[in-house]
């Protein structure tokens, strides 16, 4: 069942409801260099921002948002700003006055006692309380101004106190953001947006779910923002975002979103766009039909702990998922390194229509041909209905899944298989993936059916690498700092390595890295083993080796 949300309204934009998904960006610029700032703003907008999120480190720069606001609106451009709060109450109630929205971290916001460590049922309801203390200024403020907050959950951000009852998991980043949600329903204050997020789509995910199912339990349906963060850059952050946003929009999940990459910002809309337009269509009157998949809640029954398939050849069982290429009309098995071998097990071919009308039939042809592998469409939920009913006939083929779309173009080849076969995935179902290499390549086919393995956590083969998107308080060119990273760490199988722009990203939101590269301010960089701040303030031209040497220390490097 689709989360079913209220509207709120963002200066004269309204989100939520039966309202269009909204698309968003951030800048990346100082937020006190006003003509970087709006110059930005103006290229994110003319690609499609509906949304402007600007960085709000401090009191300064939030005064300062007045006048790139002003800026914009003399150079014809009304689009609602945001105020990205993290450590500063006093700096949110200040760009509350004079923005459309703020958004603020429960984790970092307030409730930032890092020395306490375990709290008694009375410590923890006092805790509660001083946040509702330190919360109602600004409810008060917003309430005068008609501004809306989000709630930005993220998962490695929350309190000492969440971490210390519920742990560093969904449950943990569902009940910050919850106990902030009440405060604000309490207050009568209901112009609020809310979000779940981490560079981990699988905890994404499942955070999201979670938290639209509490509160729909509790009445307090208040529209979600939808994003994967630290999502790095290039095809590797498309294929995560796409996913794992995707997989929520399917489930009628989300009504704004934003795609995090280690890019420009305004190369993130048109994957954002594309994203939005597999899931709505606009009506002539304005409206628009969202697109759902009231299958995927089958999820709950087969899909967290699916039973093995059986073995056919290098297919099936506890053998990986498999990328298999269809190229000039042969399919073949593809390594990640190049290699390919034909795929010599028949193979029966199934498409939604079939399942739809001839499901008896699809049940006696599978049953007929031994040692077969089946090849599906995964562009609807019917595949689902398809592993059912197999499974209810005591049969256990392995399904590799195909996108029901043939593209021709880079980005639509990411998005088609991130949205469809990627949806599958992320639920633990099938055991491969068929990619159409006729005219993108083999090779080109191959790294994308590999990247969407590793983005959905089903088959880990290369380096993971966690970025922030950047913003104005990252003091080095991230950009830079990440193609060197990869460049020297790129063979380091299942590592996982963050680049991160500053202390805000840093240690706590790049989560569950095995190694962190962090902003410490101009020219310097912090080095991380896990959460452990090893190396501080090295200089930005030394980071990079002393990266390597570090990972050499830590026994995880390989030549």
């Amino acid at each position: 069942m689709a989360y079913s949300t209220r509207e709120v309204k963002i200066g004269n934009l309204l989100l939520g409801g039966n309202q269009p998904i909204r698309v968003q960006s951030m800048t990346n610029t100082n937020t006190l260099d006003t003509l970087a700032t709006v110059e930005q703003s103006i290229r994110m907008i003319e690609a499609g921002c509906e949304l402007v999120r600007i960085t709000t480190p401090g009191l300064k720069e939030a005064g300062h948002l007045q006048v790139i606001k002003a800026e914009l609106k003399k150079r014809g451009y009304a689009v609602p700003i945001i105020a990205d709060i993290h450590f500063n109450p006093g700096a949110a109630e200040i760009a509350a006055r004079m923005v459309e929205k703020v958004r603020i971290n429960p984790g970092n916001y307030v409730d930032r006692s890092v020395a306490k460590t375990a709290y008694s049922e009375k410590e923890y309801q006092w805790e509660l309380e001083r946040i509702g203390e330190r919360l109602y200024p600004l409810l008060k403020i917003c309430k005068e101004y008609g501004t809306a907050i989000r709630i930005g959950t993220n998962h490695g951000s929350l309190s000492r106190r969440i971490v210390n009852r519920y742990g560093d998991t969904p449950e943990g980043m569902v009940q910050s953001a919850l106990e902030f949600t009440r405060i604000c329903n309490k207050e009568g204050f209901h112009n609020l947006v809310l979000s779940m997020k981490s560079s981990n789509v699988r905890v994404m995910l499942q955070a999201c779910r979670l938290l639209a199912e509490r509160l729909t339990a509790e009445g307090l349906n208040y529209p979600l923002h939808l994003g994967v963060t630290e999502a790095a850059d290039g095809e590797d952050g498309r294929l995560k975002s796409v996913a794992g946003i995707g997989a929520l929009l399917a489930r009628g999940i989300g009504d704004t979103i934003r795609v995090s990459l280690t890019e420009a910002p305004e190369f993130e809309l048109p994957v954002a766009k594309a994203i939005v337009d597999r899931f709505q269509r606009k009506h002539e009157n304005g409206g628009v039909k969202r697109h759902i998949r009231p299958d995927l809640e089958i999820h709950h029954e087969m899909g967290e702990n699916p039973l093995l398939t059986d073995v056919r050849g290098k297919i099936g069982g506890k053998i990986p998922p498999a990328v298999v290429l269809k190229y000039q009309g042969t399919y073949f098995l593809a390594e990640e390194d190049g290699s390919r071998t034909a795929l010599n097990q028949p193979l029966i071919h199934i498409n939604d229509s079939q399942i739809e009308t001839s499901l008896p039939l699809l049940i006696q042809a599978v049953q007929q041909q031994a040692g077969a592998v089946i090849v599906t469409e995964a562009g609807s939920g019917l595949v689902r209905q398809l592993m059912t009913a197999l499974r209810d006939a005591g049969l256990n083929p392995p399904v590799i899944l195909k996108s029901p779309q043939v593209v021709k173009n880079m980005a639509d080849f990411i998005v088609e298989n991130a949205l469809n076969p990627g949806n599958l995935l992320l639920d633990g179902l099938g055991e491969g993936i068929v990619l159409d290499a006729d005219y993108l390549g083999e090779e080109t086919a191959v790294r994308i059916g590999y990247g969407l393995l590793q983005a959905t956590r089903r088959r880990i083969l290369r380096t993971e690498f966690i970025a922030c998107p950047s913003c104005g308080r990252t003091l080095f060119n991230i950009q830079e700092a990440l193609r060197q990273v990869k460049s020297r760490t790129a063979h380091l199988k299942g590592l996982k390595i963050a680049v991160m722009g500053c202390i805000v990203n840093g240690p706590g939101e790049m989560a569950d890295a095995d190694y962190g590269y962090v902003g410490a301010g101009h020219g310097k960089v912090t080095l991380y083993k896990g959460k452990e701040a090893v190396n501080r303030r090295i200089p930005e031209t030394d980071a990079v080796e002393a990266l390597v040497q570090l990972i050499k220390v830590g026994g995880d490097w390989r030549e």
